[in-house]
């Protein structure tokens, strides 16, 4: 058997809706209806090693920063219908003679998986947790905005209608934060996790507040204290470097916001997270708790068909000891740390739309990318982009902002609206020149 007919084997399939081409130039079409817009490319025969049974994702991962596995065209509809797949079904038999001819091939050795770098610090200790911010936030704020919007907003947008510019889509999450926390003059906010200080700003110069920041990032914190300094917004905003558990306040907050940042705490951090946000706010008061979530049966991968082991390709490279912790986990936590639930939101949809538009940016600007950053790197954030946006597609994972209120002794909480239309409106009317670009322009 040759190396071609053995790759024939392993895609053969009725429910392929992908095309895939060889190393030679050989063809294998779609199988399936609905075929995703590209192609599956192998570019090297020891590809077909890395997709055998029992697949890994991270080995397969490895092979694509490797380019022994490409994604030419719509990478996230690639991964979606590879993630309808059943993935690859060989014969008995095939196995064997596929390693054999592949270790006959010189310059083809067998690939082993890498093991992760070793971590000493306990899982969730305020220094590994603090490196592993720094791994993935202080890579390159250039590189960052290639991709996200001007503000460098690094979070799910809220596209109130269709066509929105991402820049349009972010001032609208901005708003649709402060809303919902009813964010008033002169009210103390506390953003957890702050990035490069775009909420801040906002909830200063459109809702008057006197805002602190705290972040473990130090590029983050470079970039926000400029950006408050040139805005003029001293003292009323302000950025520390701490940790939620260490951060130490001179009086409580009315409201908190935390976006996009609890992904980092892991679930049995829970309880000392939102017990610390609750000693720090007044009776009465608001957090906004906004959180990707693991939708799916017991945390699978996005591929199905490929198992995960010792953490998946996003944890090894992108985000280390990331954790998405389910929502009925996350309310239970909350709750049992005194708050009251008084509002959950899914916005799974808004997150693909985000993270369909900041991969086009980044697919557009790539050769800057690489130059940034180095090849193997950029094509990280392409895999990690295009197979976040195919999760949230299929629903494996989805994104809540759930907002909780202390309780105050005479049961209210501060400025929350009889209705919740009052947050709708629209923040960004039809004529701003940012509302009519296409996502991603």
């Amino acid at each position: 058997m040759d190396l071609v007919k053995a790759a024939r084997e392993l895609f053969a399939s009725e429910a392929r809706a992908f095309a895939v081409r060889l190393w030679d130039g050989s063809l294998l079409p779609p199988s399936g209806g609905g075929a995703a817009r590209g192609v599956v490319v192998l570019t090297r025969p020891r590809a077909l090693q890395v997709l055998a049974p029992p697949t890994s994702e991270r080995r397969l991962a490895e092979a694509f920063l490797d380019g022994d596995l490409e994604l030419e065209g719509d990478a996230c509809g690639l991964l979606e219908a590879a993630a309808r797949w059943e993935g690859p079904r060989p014969r008995a038999g095939l196995l064997p003679a596929l390693a054999t001819l592949l270790l006959s091939r010189p310059g083809s050795p067998a690939r082993s998986e890498r093991a992760s770098p070793r971590r000493l610090a306990r899982r969730h200790s305020i220094g590994r947790d603090r490196q592993a911010v720094r791994h993935h936030y202080d890579l390159s704020d250039d590189f960052y905005r290639l991709f996200l919007d001007r503000e460098l907003v690094y979070s799910c947008a809220y596209f109130a209608r269709p066509g929105m510019s991402l820049e349009a889509a972010q001032e609208e999450k901005l708003e649709l934060v402060c809303r919902k926390l009813a964010l008033a003059p002169k009210e103390r906010l506390l953003d957890v996790g702050c990035g490069w200080g775009a909420l801040l700003l906002h909830a200063g110069s459109r809702h008057g507040a006197e805002a602190v920041g705290i972040t473990l990032s130090a590029h983050q914190l470079s970039e926000a204290r400029r950006r408050i300094a040139a805005a003029s917004a001293g003292p009323r905003l302000a950025v520390e470097a701490a940790d939620y558990r260490t951060f130490r306040a001179s009086s409580p907050f009315h409201k908190v916001a935390s976006i996009g940042m609890m992904e980092h705490v892991g679930r049995e951090r829970l309880p000392t997270y939102f017990r610390t946000i609750h000693r720090l706010l007044y009776p009465g008061g608001l957090l906004m708790n906004h959180a990707i979530a693991d939708n799916s049966p017991g945390g699978g991968t996005t591929l199905p068909w490929a198992h995960r082991r010792s953490g998946g390709f996003i944890e090894r490279y992108i985000f280390p000891d990331g954790d998405l912790v389910p929502l009925g986990q996350v309310v239970s936590a909350a709750e049992a740390a005194g708050f009251e639930v008084r509002d959950v939101e899914s916005l799974r949809e808004h997150y693909e739309e985000t993270l369909l538009a900041w991969l086009a940016r980044l697919e557009a600007r790539f050769e800057e990318a690489k130059a940034l950053v180095g090849e193997r790197r950029a094509r990280a954030y392409r895999l990690y982009l295009a197979s976040s946006a195919a999760a949230f597609r299929l629903g494996r994972v989805s994104v809540f902002q759930l907002l909780l209120s202390k309780p105050a002794l005479d049961g209210r909480a501060v400025g929350l609206p009889r209705s919740r239309a009052e947050w709708y409106r629209e923040a960004v009317p039809e004529s701003d020149p940012l509302a009519g670009g296409a996502v991603g322009s």
